[in-house]
């Protein structure tokens, strides 16, 4: 029999792909489920997947390899994907499509099966990783192919089949959740005139008007450019993302509303919730402002947006990729400090930096005169040299009676 393994979270679609796989192929379906901080959704999945016709599964712990190696290198690009989505579900499936690729050659598997739906972004993104990784194996991607069309249609076809599945046709919203975030799309959400009913659909946070009525102060270490402890207390990589998801869930902060371009051409909206990590962005940019020079920080911010698109297109395990991570190590060597933040129901304020590496200097920021490293009477000459073209234009235009 042919092996295929199916990249299962027990969610709705790959849940019923397991039996799809079965009628349409003479096949043994490997479930691998690649924990990135999905919580309390993986308990019971074993079962899960095996009564829904698997044969077995692996259940991999990705947390602390997917916050060090894909997590951090994409905050300390600061990229954020259209100004606003901070790339939760994208670098999230690279590392889940390697462990695959692992597991398929593990297994002697000759394809590899995702339950991605053909009009969204992460069909692309685990095919580009699997093509990256593993070019000689078939992709089999069950909503291309299949006459299901809706999320209706999915439970039907579970109810026929008698497949366990964790949703009802009352609570249909697709969800996506890890260490880093957890997104929502779909039922009223797909009407951008919709206000999103927070009460009831957020996860991790809680709506800002119901944050504490007083600012909680926060301060986080970094070595050059990464997070390494939070008020004076080292920690790793993953249990500092968890507990400022935690501190951050509390009062409100990074929940956002966008209607975004998808990859494959269309619009879509979703509710985002990024705690954790929209304090981890604030914090490294008001450190950013005092270690790096103009320069660095303007071409860091075209960098980003090139950085956020690569990630959310999937192009992870590719060589801009890399050679933009390589770049951005690089201008991070002095990016190392304490930041002090305030939180306040949904908002963060900087509240205090400071680094070995400052570039502050408060000598020549006073506005007394510091004779040595700058004078005001220098600021004459500076201006005579940089304001020469325009000066040089106008006295063309008074020539020539314009």
């Amino acid at each position: 029999m042919e092996k295929i393994v199916l990249a299962y979270s027990g969610g709705l679609d790959t849940s019923i792909i397991i039996a799809w796989l079965h009628e349409h192929y003479d096949c043994e379906v490997i479930a691998v489920c690649g924990d990135v901080g999905q919580g309390k959704e993986t308990e019971g999945l074993e079962e899960r997947a095996l009564k829904s016709g698997a044969s077995k599964l692996y259940l991999e712990d990705l947390r602390d390899e997917y916050v060090k190696d894909f997590i951090f290198p994409t905050v300390k690009a600061g990229a954020v994907y259209e100004g606003k989505y901070l790339l939760g579900t994208s670098h999230a499936r690279p590392i889940i499509a390697k462990r695959l690729v692992e597991i398929a050659r593990k297994e002697g598997a000759t394809a590899i099966c995702h339950g991605a739906t053909g009009k969204g972004n992460d069909q692309v993104r685990f095919e580009l990783t699997i093509k990256a990784l593993a070019p000689d194996l078939k992709i089999i991607a069950p909503w291309r192919m299949w006459d299901i069309t809706s999320r209706e249609d999915a439970v039907d076809y579970a109810e026929a089949h008698n497949i366990p599945i964790p949703v009802t046709k009352k609570d249909l919203y697709s969800r996506d959740r890890n260490i880093w975030h957890i997104s929502h799309e779909g039922m009223d959400l797909e009407d951008p005139a919709n206000e999103p009913q927070l009460d009831s659909l957020l996860k991790l946070t809680v709506p800002p008007e119901k944050a504490p009525d007083e600012a909680k102060y926060i301060t986080i270490d970094f070595e050059k450019g990464e997070p390494v402890a939070l008020d004076g207390e080292k920690m790793g990589p993953r249990a500092l993302v968890e507990k400022l998801n935690e501190i951050g869930g509390a009062y409100g902060i990074g929940i956002t509303d966008i209607v975004e371009d998808r990859l494959v051409g269309m619009k879509s909206r979703g509710v985002y919730e990024t705690p954790g990590g929209t304090i981890l962005y604030a914090a490294l940019q008001e450190l950013e402002y005092l270690c790096l020079d103009r320069d660095t920080q303007a071409f860091k911010r075209q960098a980003a947006i090139k950085f956020s698109e690569l990630v959310y297109d999937g192009k992870w395990y590719t060589p801009l990729r890399e050679a933009l991570s390589a770049m951005i190590d690089s201008m991070e060597q002095t990016v190392t400090g304490s930041v002090r933040l305030k939180l306040y129901k949904g908002s963060i304020s900087a509240a205090g930096a400071k680094s070995p590496y400052s570039l502050y200097n408060e000598d020549i920021a006073s506005f007394g005169d510091s004779h040595e490293l700058y004078s005001h009477k220098d600021a004459e000459g500076f201006i005579n040299l940089f304001g020469l073209p325009l000066k040089v234009r106008a006295m063309m235009k008074e020539k020539v009676g314009e």
